[in-house]
């Protein structure tokens, strides 16, 4: 029996709620209770919603986002970013709690977190798919747009883990899962043709640069989706568009599986009243 010891292993990292890489996110979904307003909220319920909605020091997380929803499902959401997650959970119990809660039900919410995912192309990769598309290996060309690259990656990658949130009007939000089925069980594909399929997926979004602003958030071992999707739009139009657009690819005609979409249009907490006819 070899009675040796093994190489020392690394110490476990301290407990923390802090992510590692990104941010805590979470969508928050409203209605608003007719059914207990026979009229405009009272005062102190509205002065309790705009400060919930536009908090102030220690209490705003790093980003908020306010939106009035189109449909029945919902009356208002939010979106919620922060490092730690009870800064993000605290705008909902600020909601719900006090003379407001009465007022207001919570209608459907996903947790995530903010990642670079494994398909973001390293320097390596981005290199030798300008290869596989023709690029000459060594040439001027080749060197130039690696060079781009590089410079352009660490300000993707930051707008991907701490992302800034457009000032555009309109945005929607919805939930997905790679497909499992026979025959159709993104998990059991290699590497290779999953990022080749996804590099597609990324060239049709860019053809809307400028138009269209994307957030991918994972819910893996956090919600019942596996990824979060968030777009920003400088017109619906766009959104339906770049949906559209996006599911004839492979990635998505062949395995993506896709929740509820809830769209809705940029509003500060007296514009979402407003609109709801609550003052």
């Amino acid at each position: 029996m070899n009675s040796r010891p093994g190489p020392p292993s690394a110490p476990p990292p301290e407990p923390s709620v802090i992510p590692d890489h990104g941010w805590h996110c979470t969508h928050f979904f409203y209605r608003f209770r007719r059914d207990v307003l026979d009229g405009p909220m009272p005062s102190s319920a509205q002065e309790q919603f705009l400060r919930a909605l536009h908090p102030t020091g220690d209490a705003c997380p790093e980003r908020l986002g306010r939106y009035w929803i189109s449909g029945h499902r919902a009356d208002f959401g939010i979106v919620v970013m922060d490092p730690h997650p009870a800064k993000v959970d605290a705008i909902h119990q600020s909601l719900i709690s006090g003379p407001l809660g009465k007022y207001i039900e919570p209608t459907w919410s996903f947790v995530s977190l903010s990642e670079v995912s494994e398909y973001v192309p390293t320097i390596e990769r981005y290199r030798d798919r300008l290869i596989a598309e023709g690029s000459e290996p060594g040439s001027d060309e080749l060197n130039a747009k690696v060079a781009a690259y590089e410079r352009r990656l660490p300000m993707m990658n930051e707008q991907r883990l701490r992302p800034e949130f457009p000032d555009w009007p309109a945005a929607c939000f919805y939930p997905m899962n790679k497909s499992r089925v026979p025959g159709a069980n993104w998990f059991t594909e290699p590497f290779s043709r999953r990022n080749s399929m996804m590099a597609e997926h990324a060239q049709s979004g860019i053809a809307f640069a400028g138009r269209v602003s994307q957030l991918i958030t994972v819910g893996v071992g956090l919600d019942d989706w596996e990824w979060m999707v968030t777009l920003w739009a400088r017109n619906p139009d766009y959104l339906k568009e770049i949906v559209y657009t996006m599911r004839f690819d492979v990635a998505s005609a062949k395995y993506a599986e896709f929740g509820p979409f809830y769209v809705g249009y940029k509003a500060d907490a007296d514009e979402i009243l407003d609109h709801c006819r609550l003052t």
